[in-house]
């Protein structure tokens, strides 16, 4: 340990500074770690975790990259293929498994950062989260220093409080091997990996992103596991969008339940949306839907499923086993009328 590190936890202590106090004894575990002594820095960070040294929202504050986001406590709807996972991973953080580092890969909407939260919920832990837009710099060679100031922020983090998340990792570093991309990114990706290599195993780290195929190989390799989101079957995704219509109904008063005219609408597209987007279409639908008419959300869900015609084929609907009384709510045309149009186009 260097003498000037002893001279700044006194001066630290003597002014009841504990953000910095925090700070200097998360360097201090961390060079315990890299010259192979890992309990003793377990043991430092532990003892400043479990007193009341440790003060979040002051913490917090000081911080330049990274912010701390509020998450929601409502449980996650995932296909138990996923949950697996994601259980597995909160089990892993908990047991100090020694794995810490998670890329989440999927589709937009698929669950990844929802996913995170709820690791966070399980573990009780603040989530952090980076904002790449300050890291980006026009001027050369900044982001890449912005981005090793970014990893020393994340390493002088009390251990076993927070978890960080990089959100839409692949917004900041890209594939060092692509010919179209920038010399200074792939220095950004370089710089990156360094950080991701420096990081002390009890810092948690998740990263998700859109365009896993699009990232470099050798940082994908840096990350402990990858768990992929784009694992959802058909029937999955019915049971997701069901829980989330019943929850939306229980807020509307003057809407009701037909799980079998919404089932049909679902299962009349080709490819049902993930989660992310099902959620905003069924939210959507029963806050804007007609309170005099109990079902116009279905219509409304329907509407925006098939691209949001302008008007509504009948006889296509009845072909495709639409009762008169679905039809009727799905046009918005009386059932005696459907009738009638239906006669006439079979006469």
């Amino acid at each position: 340990m260097k003498k000037q590190s002893i001279i700044n936890l006194v001066r630290y202590h003597m002014e009841k500074n504990n953000e910095a106090f925090v700070s200097e004894v998360a360097e201090i575990a961390r060079e315990f770690d890299q010259t192979g002594d890992g309990t003793v820095a377990q043991y430092l960070m532990e003892l400043v975790a479990s007193t009341n040294f440790y003060v979040p929202q002051a913490s917090y504050k000081s911080l330049r990259y990274l912010h701390k986001i509020e998450y929601s406590t409502q449980p996650l709807l995932l296909p138990d293929v996923i949950e697996e996972d994601i259980v597995g991973i909160a089990r892993s953080i908990m047991n100090k498994s020694g794995l810490s580092k998670f890329l989440f890969c999927g589709a937009p909407g698929s669950g990844k950062t929802e996913s995170a939260y709820q690791i966070a919920r399980l573990l009780n832990r603040d989530i952090l989260s980076v904002s790449f837009e300050q890291l980006v710099d026009s001027r050369l060679g900044e982001t890449a220093k912005n981005v090793a100031a970014l990893f020393d922020e994340i390493n002088h983090l009390p251990y076993n409080k927070v978890l960080v998340l990089l959100d839409e990792l692949d917004s900041l570093v890209l594939d060092r091997l692509n010919k179209n991309d920038l010399r200074e990114m792939g220095r950004v990706t370089s710089v990156f990996l360094k950080g991701l290599d420096g990081l002390n195993e009890n810092v948690v780290i998740i990263a998700t992103t859109n365009l896993y195929q699009s990232l470099d190989k050798a940082l994908t390799r840096r990350f402990d596991a990858t768990v992929s989101f784009d694992r959802y079957s058909r029937e999955d995704l019915i049971a997701i969008a069901d829980s989330i219509l019943t929850m939306c109904l229980k807020k509307a008063e003057n809407s009701r339940q037909d799980m079998r005219l919404f089932h049909k609408i679902l299962n009349d597209i080709d490819e049902i949306p993930y989660p992310g987007e099902l959620k905003q279409i069924i939210k959507t639908a029963v806050a804007f839907s007609d309170e005099g008419n109990e079902y116009d959300y279905l219509r409304k869900i329907y509407l925006t499923l098939n691209g949001n015609p302008r008007s509504i084929d009948i006889q296509s609907l009845a072909e495709k086993g639409f009762t008169t009384r679905e039809i009727e709510i799905l046009a918005r045309v009386p059932k005696s009328s459907v009738s009638r149009k239906l006669r006439d186009n079979c006469g």
